[in-house]
């Protein structure tokens, strides 16, 4: 059995992934997540040659956005659970079409499966490399996983109870037009900047959920060492999961640790009143594999990114909830009131030894929009007097490539008199480095998690504002962003359509633009690879 996927930065040879997933993820598995987002384009037919009203089906937006959630990269391998998925997902496309007015003529999923083995026939023809077109599936794959950074988002602002009609309805329009032939680039690349827009309003929904819910970050200092208890590891993106394990967990001696991008948890007020919030362990996922080992305790993965556990001791340990899913470890189910219960976890924590130090001291965190504004004096001072010459944003994604050290080497190498905005685990590359401060001010200022690239938006738009200027592109701000996968992707068509230009994107250009689009991308937006950390900090100084 063959596949074909290039949605990450990994893409094998840089072109694309067509016997194994270069993410761990089996041809079967591929399959089964490209015939899902086929049934996903089947119901946002329906629901949009219909003009069904988005308010009115609510159970088909929650699917739908699991289901797109469920194809990021590193998130699911559970085949069998994604067969369930697309079973779901075929029921609720027939139960809409049962009642609707018009049957589209180009009808995406009109399919009976029963099997997997169906299913896995059916996915053949379905796949990425069905649009024979390179640009127009360059340009449709750009849109799908930039529907698919939008979904992670959507579902944590659900999770939430914070919806938004017309992002659901967007959802619906982009996946329904991958499938309309009449449409050429040029439509194709409005739509890109479309996705974009909604990618903006998206980020809004969820920071709007997030600080309603969670107070607005604070400046904290995380502790990265560990105590004398039974623990638990939380990795992953989403808040409500980590209240729900705050609350189980008190009084029961066992102690909780972010991993990865949970750790911009510590910086919300609502976390600080338990006891047992201890602090965060280890680093960017891509080095689970061996700080799992060391951690001794179970690890609770709320979404992705998921590093298939070669032993299997450490896989007896995982579980799982939300989109994410691995093969023999554990998944916990919400019930009808969304409550999981983590009892499980808790009860093998306690049978298991305490974490192993493997580093100690603090790091520094908080800095997302609400609390960088609060400085906004002390910071426009700064760059008046000349202290601060240049703000970098280099936000997105780490991973495991040797030349992600291109990262390091360029925060370790800017002037002393810059200052790196991140957000998003590209931040464990450099975030415990010394690079001190500016007149009180640290030189790297931690937004929060990839979403939270939305504060860095919001920081650069009020500069803009402070200084009276007319473009974003006027101010002292430089964007080299390393990403990996889809949320990344929305991240970027979110900085286009907000009029960003000239950013350099690592450690490789992405696989899915095709040699015309890659050319749009530089010729209208700027766009740009890295080179060496040298070359490219005399770049952007000069």
């Amino acid at each position: 059995m063959g596949m074909f996927c290039y949605q990450c930065q990994e893409a094998a040879k840089g072109t694309g992934c067509d016997v194994h997933g270069v993410c761990g993820k089996n041809a079967e598995v591929s399959n089964l997540q490209d015939l899902l987002i086929y049934a996903v384009k089947g119901v946002s037919l329906i629901v949009t040659e219909n003009a069904i009203a988005v308010k009115d089906i609510g159970e088909v937006n929650r699917e739908v956005v699991k289901s797109l959630f469920m194809t990021i990269t590193n998130g699911n391998f559970d085949d069998i659970a994604i067969a369930r998925q697309i079973r779901k997902v075929l029921d609720l496309r027939n139960h809409l079409k049962s009642g609707a007015k018009k049957i589209p003529a180009h009808d995406a999923a009109v399919f009976e499966t029963d099997t997997k083995g169906d299913m896995l026939k059916k996915a053949e023809d379905v796949g990425v490399l069905a649009i024979e077109n390179e640009d127009v599936r360059s340009l449709c794959e750009m849109i799908i996983y930039g529907v698919k950074g939008m979904a992670a988002y959507a579902e944590h602002a659900g999770n939430i109870g914070k919806h938004s009609d017309e992002v659901y309805a967007f959802i619906y329009e982009a996946m329904a037009a991958t499938l309309d032939d009449t449409l050429g680039a040029d439509a194709l690349t409005a739509l890109v900047l479309k996705t974009g827009e909604h990618g903006v309003k998206v980020m809004a929904l969820l920071d709007e959920a997030n600080t309603s819910r969670f107070g607005n970050p604070e400046i904290t200092k995380v502790n990265i060492g560990v105590r004398n208890n039974p623990a638990i590891l939380i990795s992953g993106h989403d808040l409500t999961d980590l209240e729900q394990l705050l609350e189980q967990t008190q009084g029961t001696g066992v102690d909780v640790y972010t991993h990865s991008e949970m750790l911009p948890a510590h910086y919300y007020p609502a976390f600080k009143k338990y006891g047992n919030f201890v602090g965060n362990y280890g680093n960017a996922w891509h080095k689970q594999t061996e700080e799992f080992k060391s951690f001794n305790g179970p690890v609770l993965f709320t979404t992705n990114c998921i590093v298939p556990p070669k032993n299997e001791s450490v896989r007896a340990r995982i579980f799982t909830t939300g989109a994410s899913g691995y093969p023999g470890c554990t998944h916990i189910t919400a019930d009808k009131n969304g409550v999981k219960d983590f009892s499980a976890v808790i009860a093998l924590a306690k049978k298991l030894p305490p974490p192993e130090q493997i580093e100690s001291g603090e790091i520094v965190g908080g800095f997302a929009h609400d609390q960088v504004l609060a400085l906004a004096d002390k910071v426009v001072e700064a760059v008046k007097s000349g202290a601060i010459k240049k703000f970098f944003v280099m936000a997105g994604c780490d991973g495991r490539m040797k030349s992600r050290e291109y990262y390091t080497e360029f925060a370790q190498k800017l002037p002393g008199d810059t200052i790196i905005l991140t957000a998003g685990c590209a931040k464990y590359r450099y975030n415990k480095l010394p690079l001190g401060d500016i007149g009180g001010i640290p030189r790297v200022l931690d937004a929060g998690q990839c979403n939270d690239s939305y504060s860095l938006a919001v920081i650069a738009l009020k500069l803009k504002e402070v200084f009276g200027l007319d473009d974003i592109n006027e101010l002292p701000i430089a964007f080299n962003i390393a990403w990996y996968e889809q949320k990344a992707v929305i991240v970027l068509l979110a900085l286009l359509y907000l009029g960003v230009k000239n950013i350099h994107l690592g450690p490789t250009l992405p696989s899915f633009l095709s040699p015309n689009v890659a050319k749009v991308l530089v010729e209208k937006f700027g766009i740009a690879g890295i080179g060496t950390a040298d070359d490219d900090v005399a770049l952007f100084m000069g």
